[in-house]
């Protein structure tokens, strides 16, 4: 049997997918809500430049607790530390990188993550999909516990956080310690072949 008869799909429509062991953790296809087809993958170096043209048009009022960094210098610095001591994602819209996330350290058992999308971009299921996708990946990377720190009056974040399974841990001032356990049944339903999902 050679490497095509083990793939799980051979189309976009992958609901009838029931996964191979060639299959990351979780598909990589989805589709927004606007019916766009979007990828999530591995960040790659060649990523670099479209992540950080990404980052720089980012509207001032969308930037929370300093991240991501408003200038040049500042966010290659950043970025580079999700190589050189993390992990991310990215997602891809027709080939246009529209979101990044990524968790640091990476070799910690509950790492920090962070999660971001573009503006034009947002209110489309992106971000929900990044954070499944960074779930499903962390897991099989070993990691025990997911940590963010959200603004306490994000309500969207909050919201989108809260439906993938984060709990609140501690609230500090104006900002919330959220943790999602990687053992808890999120992990499997995130991982779930397409066939296997639920709506």
């Amino acid at each position: 049997m050679g490497r095509e008869d083990d793939l799980a799909c051979d189309g976009w429509d992958s609901s009838q997918c029931v996964g191979t062991p060639l299959c990351p953790p979780r598909c990589p296809r989805f589709t927004d809500r606007e019916a766009a087809r979007g990828i999530v993958r591995p960040h790659e170096p060649e990523d670099l430049e479209a992540l950080v043209g990404m980052y720089l048009d980012f509207d001032p009022d969308d930037r929370t607790m300093g991240l991501p960094p408003a200038t040049e210098t500042k966010l290659r610095r950043w970025l580079d530390r999700f190589v050189d001591d993390g992990w991310s994602l990215v997602a891809e819209v027709d080939t246009t990188v529209v979101g990044h996330a990524g968790v640091t350290p990476g070799d910690a058992a509950a790492p920090h993550l962070v999660v971001f999308v573009a503006d034009e971009a947002q209110g489309r299921g992106i971000g929900s999909e990044l954070i499944r996708q960074l779930v499903a990946y962390a897991a099989d990377r070993g990691h025990e516990t997911l940590v963010l720190t959200v603004k306490a009056d994000n309500d969207a974040a909050i919201t989108v956080y809260d439906n993938v399974g984060f709990d609140v841990i501690e609230q500090l001032g104006g900002e919330l310690e959220m943790h999602l356990s990687l053992s808890s049944p999120v992990v499997d339903a995130v991982q779930r072949p397409p066939a296997e999902r639920e709506g």
